[in-house]
């Protein structure tokens, strides 16, 4: 076999402690730390490519690794017959299969070929020749990478001329390479986990795992051994029945088929489109889509086939079916159960259990419902509202005493204090029923003034609604106050207003002067 590539720095220093030091093979490895059989044979490669030292001032690196190569012995050819060596290493990405298996197979049909040492042999000269991402050996509908494209992509507004970013996520098939990006408004949690669906809808099925790199969206706190999901992420990726392997911290090799795939749509996709304006996100997404299938049917460089064509042979049998319905995006709030038994969310209240009042909870919430949870039991669900300040309430989250209070309708406890007090408190009530945040909070105020007419009376209870409302406090504490401390008897406001104001002088005319 060769030995390793070096630096061209090294084989400069080579060249130099050869022809101007005059150092011997065996002191220049010991000078640089190689073997002695390394600088003979870029000695010998430098003296077959005509390369002398000083070397040529117009002779950069790259063209010097070139005249190297280009002198470099080739491996003399098979004298027997070796199947082609690319259909030996897509062969592999299929799930089970092992070289030493398909050298036996090799074996069988050709008994006088290769023994398996030289098989490998020839395998591995092969390997050597693809680009690192090439060589990793995925299975088969096992994994996908996914990450955010580094560059971006300008959208305009066509009323006001003013421009904002596009974001282009990512996903590539390991086995395939077979790629799917598409354009977003942000990277917030919403795009990312829309991403995954349209990705996974894309490939017409799922893959074991899924590898992500550490965001945010997908990883809330990093870890080399238990990282720690975001929690939609991680139902997401329950609901599509995959795994969420995120890479290691500051470790692109983890997921280095992604990071090739986003060099290619950053070269094949956005470099193509750059000199275009688009005026929207749809607009844009569907010029991304003609220029990803041309990318996904162009030929590889060093195998044969295409991603397109490497996909049908290969992911698209082995990935896992589609879930019946798709993924509704989840977002997850920590909260309290206040001391009324409700939990307030996006300034709404929503109701719990009333033995959970004062605990912690955690509210998880979608387009269309409200799930509470506690220690991983959910104890309430609701439609979600979006009034600002409202109450949903499931009347069987009530404690026992204020479901009997609630068999009093607004109509029946105005009705009972028209009947059972008059007028003035029939007003007090229905006030009290209209100015309350919460139907229920009114509900007790308004029983509160039932009891109050029990020890003190309907006359005297008239007569302290009277008050209250005439100062504009109508309230259960207010009344209660004021029957508290006979207030109701005194005279009221407007008559001390009006007697105040009598003064009498010479200078003063009534209206009856001027009749």
């Amino acid at each position: 076999m060769s030995q390793p590539p070096i630096s061209m720095h090294k084989t400069k220093e080579i060249l130099r402690l050869k022809h101007e030091a005059g150092l011997t093979n065996r002191q220049i490895a010991a000078s640089l730390n190689l073997s002695h059989t390394c600088v003979d044979q870029h000695l010998r490669q430098a003296q077959q490519a005509g390369i002398g030292w000083p070397l040529p001032a117009d002779l950069d690196d790259e063209q010097l690794r070139q005249r190297l190569r280009a002198a470099e012995p080739r491996p003399p050819a098979p004298k027997r017959y070796l199947p082609p060596m690319a259909e030996v290493h897509r062969e592999l990405q299929r799930k089970g299969v092992t070289l030493h298996l398909l050298w036996e197979e090799y074996h069988r049909v050709h008994p006088d070929g290769y023994a398996y040492t030289q098989f490998w042999e020839y395998y591995q000269r092969f390997c050597a020749q693809l680009e690192p991402t090439l060589r990793q050996h995925h299975l088969a509908g096992e994994r996908l990478f996914v990450d955010w494209a580094g560059m971006t992509i300008l959208l305009v507004d066509p009323q006001t001329g003013q421009t904002r970013l596009a974001y282009l996520f990512v996903a590539a098939l390991g086995a395939s390479n077979y790629t799917y990006t598409e354009a977003f408004e942000n990277m917030q949690l919403p795009s990312w986990i829309e991403a995954h669906i349209h990705a996974w809808e894309f490939f017409g099925g799922v893959t074991r795992l899924t590898v992500p790199d550490n965001p945010k969206t997908a990883v809330s706190q990093a870890c080399r051994y238990e990282p720690e999901l975001h929690t939609s992420y991680e139902e997401l990726a329950a609901h599509y029945g995959t795994v969420v392997l995120p890479a290691r911290v500051r470790k692109p090799q983890d997921k280095a088929k992604v990071e090739t795939a986003v060099q290619q749509v950053e070269r094949r996709i956005i470099a193509v489109l750059r000199d275009q304006r688009f005026f929207s996100l749809a607009e844009l997404n569907a010029a991304i889509r003609r220029e990803l299938a041309v990318l996904n049917n162009r030929p590889f460089q060093k195998l044969p086939g295409s991603r397109a064509a490497l996909f049908a042979e290969l992911d698209r049998p082995a990935l896992q079916p589609l879930p019946a319905t798709r993924y509704e995006l989840a977002v997850w709030r920590k909260a309290k159960a206040n001391i009324d038994y409700h939990v307030q969310v996006d300034w709404h209240n929503y109701s719990v259990p009333y033995r959970f009042t004062n605990q912690a909870v955690e509210v998880r919430l979608t387009v269309r419902t409200v799930e509470i949870f506690q220690r991983g039991q959910r104890i309430a669900l609701h439609q979600r509202s979006h009034q600002r300040g409202g109450f949903t309430t499931d009347s069987a989250h009530r404690p026992k005493s204020h479901q009997c209070h609630l068999d009093w309708t607004p109509t029946r406890l105005i009705t009972w204090a028209q009947n059972e007090v008059g007028p003035q408190c029939a007003a007090a009530v229905r006030y009290i029923l209209e100015h309350k945040p919460h139907p229920e909070q009114g509900y007790r105020s308004c029983l509160g003034l039932i009891r109050l007419n029990r020890h003190y009376g309907s006359t005297r209870l008239e007569q302290a609604c009277q008050r209250a409302r005439l100062l504009d406090v109508c309230s259960y504490r207010s009344i209660k106050s004021i029957l508290d401390t006979k207030l109701e008897t005194q005279p009221g406001p407007e008559q001390s207003v009006v007697t105040a104001g009598l003064v009498t002088h010479d200078n003063l005319r009534g209206a009856p002067y001027y009749q």
